[in-house]
């Protein structure tokens, strides 16, 4: 969808995360209205300008969740979208606001993922833990192909998928560890000069990281997402309102979108990912190509993540991402600039909002707001989305108006 009603991003709200998170609790609702409010006034935009939102996962609702989050700001909309693509929820949920905006069914739309603990319920009878939680699976319901040919085996969470990719990758292509420690070392020094990360004022060298203890092999500490507290909110506008705000519009040019598992169990190739398909998507829709992007924001739950994730995107052939690492620095500074805010092995994850931190950074470097990491030349972006273990992917082309 290329057209020249982009629907742009005008503003943001991110709250600074934290690992031990001791500030008053508050319900997902009341940090929906909190992140919204904060995000609009960056906007200078009002409430009563919202006339579309989208949402993820509300603890407060498992229905009528867009319907909820209005009851309770008390603005109407025109739009009104649910996402469920895990860490990709957050991508996914920008290109909708602007697909929205494209063809002409709202003019401003809010998206926000708070992500901070609510309070405890004192009530004995309130239901148990959801069963997304039960032995790190994401469903041991009856009938699950999950709960029949994975829970029993022991194939389950997050670290074991990631770890049996990296594994089949290295076995196929030979050995990234070098690289993947590029990664989150280069990233940290990134993290190092931005206050709302988790490991703010904390660099780590490649050495680090590789010393790093062995949690799934062959992935070690470093090469790991953090969970913490946090929470994001993004304004999307379409061009005329984005007009009347106060900072550099950035527009979401191109979009693109692939599910093709749940779990790598059922993946035809492990070393290849829906954000192949995803990206040539974006780039065909906004009519640009790797070459012409001055930053990348790449999902980055592992380190095994970004690197498939260069490789399916078109920078480099399929097996040479560890070479091409090699060659190139991924700081703000340097000459390949990826995840100039930490990226969340830098930041932490706090929860589905980790999905809206990468364009919310991509965003503030085409702003011209990156302060102290802020890269030189930033016009446009390559933002992707990553939710379940390689399963669904998200990505977005921004550019500065």
């Amino acid at each position: 969808m290329v057209g020249k009603r982009h629907g742009a991003i005008v503003g943001y709200a991110e709250w600074a995360t934290e690992r031990r998170y001791d500030g008053p609790r508050a319900f997902m609702l009341e940090q929906w209205m909190d992140l919204a409010a904060e995000a609009l006034a960056d906007a200078g935009l009002e409430l009563g300008d919202v006339d579309g939102l989208v949402c993820g996962t509300l603890r407060e609702a498992s229905m009528f969740v867009p319907a909820t989050v209005v009851e309770y700001l008390g603005q109407p909309v025109k739009f009104a979208e649910f996402v469920d693509l895990g860490g990709a929820t957050g991508t996914g949920m920008l290109w909708r606001a602007a697909a929205a905006i494209e063809l002409g069914l709202c003019d401003v739309v809010l998206c926000a993922l708070p992500g901070r603990p609510i309070p405890s319920n004192p009530d004995p009878r309130d239901r148990p833990s959801p069963e997304a939680r039960w032995l790190g699976s994401t469903s041991n319901a009856w009938g699950s192909p999950q709960a029949e040919f994975e829970v029993p085996f022991g194939h389950v969470a997050q670290n074991a998928g990631y770890a049996m990719i990296a594994t089949h990758y290295e076995a196929r292509f030979g050995s990234c560890e070098t690289a993947r420690a590029q990664i989150t070392a280069q990233q940290r020094r990134s993290a190092a000069l931005n206050p709302l990360a988790s490991f703010y004022q904390k660099p780590v060298t490649v050495e680090d990281v590789l010393a790093s203890p062995m949690i799934a092999e062959p992935l070690r500490l470093l090469e790991i997402v953090m969970p913490c507290a946090g929470g994001a909110a993004v304004v999307v506008a379409s061009a005329e309102k984005a007009r009347k705000t106060p900072h550099r519009p950035v527009h979401i040019t191109g979009f693109g979108e692939c599910l093709t598992i749940k779990t790598p169990t059922f993946a035809k190739d492990l070393a290849v990912t829906p954000v192949a398909e995803a990206a040539a998507t974006a780039f065909a829709r906004a009519g640009t190509t790797p070459g012409a992007m001055d930053l990348l924001a790449l999902y980055d739950c592992y380190t095994i993540t970004v690197l498939l994730t260069l490789e399916d995107a078109g920078f480099c052939p399929k097996g040479t991402g560890a070479a091409f690492l090699a060659e190139r620095n991924l700081a703000f500074d340097g000459d390949f600039p990826v995840n100039t805010h930490g990226g969340q092995l830098g930041v932490g994850q706090p929860g589905l909002a980790g999905g809206l931190l990468q364009p919310i950074e991509a965003a503030r470097q085409i702003m011209g707001r990156g302060e102290a990491r802020q890269v030189a030349k930033a016009d446009r972006a390559l933002v992707t989305g990553t939710g379940g273990v390689m399963s669904e992917q998200v990505a977005l082309i921004l550019e500065g108006a």
